[in-house]
């Protein structure tokens, strides 16, 4: 009899759900950007409610040290009292994915922003997953149409390609990128804007975007009033949803704006929670989350999508050398650099093709496409090399062959690498207006 009780009570114990219970803990200190509190022994990462004089806030454990916990506020901190309870919250943590998503603006956390009611997805994915294994990816092998001229034909973007887009403020970054939303021939559109200002936001959406191209886009907004952990996720999750629809088999066009955001964000989140600083205050930690969020994307393997993923890297003081730029250009596939002097003079869109480059682009282009831009790049560098002479009438004409045909060819080119705003051309009339420029040029 008792033998039948014991098993009958080991039965329903495997029929009970396990579950780790976690006590709440108690502020005891609040200073700067972070909360400390003890009580609660919770992994990096977890989700915490803050019982405050006006309501609750939620928070999110970004470190400990000894007996302390180091929570983060996702918003603004305000109404805490020494003492305050710390809930664990025990839930599962990811973001609401699905073909719902297309058409709709969400935060950091896969929240709705627009307005237009809950999300009606059931599926959920981790904020951050690992990368594909690189023997496992597919190789970039044919050309990604973004419908601008000057990036179609002088620096081929590669399917599955991940391109950084240098410039400073106010050069014209927002705008690129909504030019190169509306020309993609991607399936999908995934958008992060991320620390930029939030009158950005509605403007990139309603008269950059459009209304056709928002059908198939995804539009993560993190604004720069944000909590840094909100503008960190910002980027994590619209990264997060690009590599649910790469998963579903989709071509997806990944644009954010920007990584130096990203950067910041992870600045000010470690300095913090104590890290020490290193190159230019930015601690050590910064440039490890570069290369792991950078590394998501890109091609999946043979029953995958890909991901061609554009990074806008803020310059500061249009230093190229800037540690964010010097680190995002070496772990991408490549650059377009965007300069003031060329905004300045109304030359839209300003693409220094000088300065530039992609470095698939060989492998994705024909030997004539290769040949013909590389004649357009060395007859647009030998003018600008010799610039000053020739504004100053210091140069002969007829002393340097190369420098006469860079003069005659000089306004053609600039007028073919300009584009309107709402032009977008295919990839094919880009090869044949190239053509068709250098035979006006005399580029032999």
């Amino acid at each position: 009899m008792t033998q039948s009780i014991l098993n009958k009570v080991k039965s329903l114990q495997g029929q009970v759900p396990q579950s780790r219970a976690v006590a709440a803990g108690k502020l005891v200190r609040g200073i700067g950007l972070t909360l400390e509190a003890i009580g609660c022994q919770l992994p990096v990462g977890s989700q915490c409610l803050v019982q405050t004089i006006d309501g609750e806030i939620e928070a999110e454990v970004v470190g400990f040290g000894d007996n302390i916990t180091y929570l983060m506020p996702t918003e603004a901190v305000k109404g805490i009292v020494p003492g305050s309870r710390v809930q664990p919250l025990d839930r599962q943590q990811g973001i609401p994915v699905g073909m719902e998503l297309l058409g709709r603006v969400v935060d950091g956390n896969g929240a709705p922003l627009d307005g237009l009611g809950a999300l009606q997805t059931t599926e959920v994915v981790p904020y951050v997953q690992p990368a594909i294994t690189p023997l496992l990816r597919k190789p970039i092998e044919q050309p990604m149409d973004v419908g601008v001229r000057a990036i179609n034909s002088m620096i081929t973007v590669g399917q599955g390609q991940r391109m950084g887009l240098f410039a400073g403020s106010g050069v014209g970054k927002s705008v690129l990128l909504g030019m190169m939303t509306r020309g993609s021939k991607a399936d999908v559109v995934v958008v992060g804007l991320v620390g930029e200002r939030g009158r950005e936001v509605k403007e990139f959406i309603h008269d950059i975007l459009g209304e056709e191209e928002r059908k198939k886009s995804v539009v993560v907004a993190a604004p720069a009033d944000t909590s840094p952990l909100m503008r960190l996720k910002g980027c994590e999750t619209a990264v997060s949803i690009a590599e649910y629809f790469r998963d579903q088999g989709k071509n997806v066009l990944l644009l954010i704006d920007s990584l130096t955001r990203y950067a910041m964000a992870q600045r000010e989140i470690a300095l913090a929670v104590g890290e020490p600083p290193a190159t230019k205050g930015y601690p050590p930690s910064v440039f490890a989350k570069l290369p792991a969020l950078v590394e998501r994307a890109g091609n999946g393997s043979d029953n995958q999508g890909s991901i061609t993923a554009f990074y806008t890297v803020l310059t500061e003081g249009d230093d190229l050398q800037d540690p964010i730029a010097d680190a995002a250009r070496a772990i991408l596939d490549g650059h377009v650099v965007l300069s003031r002097s060329l905004a300045d003079s109304g030359h839209y869109p300003a693409i220094d093709v000088e300065a530039s480059i992609s470095r698939v682009m060989p492998t994705v282009v024909s030997d004539e496409h290769l040949t013909a831009a590389r004649k357009v790049r060395q007859v647009y560098s030998t003018y600008n090399q010799n610039k000053d002479l020739i504004s100053i009438g210091a140069y002969n004409k007829g002393t340097d062959p190369r420098i006469d045909l860079s003069i005659r060819a000089e306004p053609v080119i600039n007028q073919f690498l300009q584009q309107g705003m709402k032009d977008i051309l295919a990839y094919e009339d880009c090869l044949m207006g190239m053509a068709q420029m250098m035979q006006k040029a005399g580029i032999n």
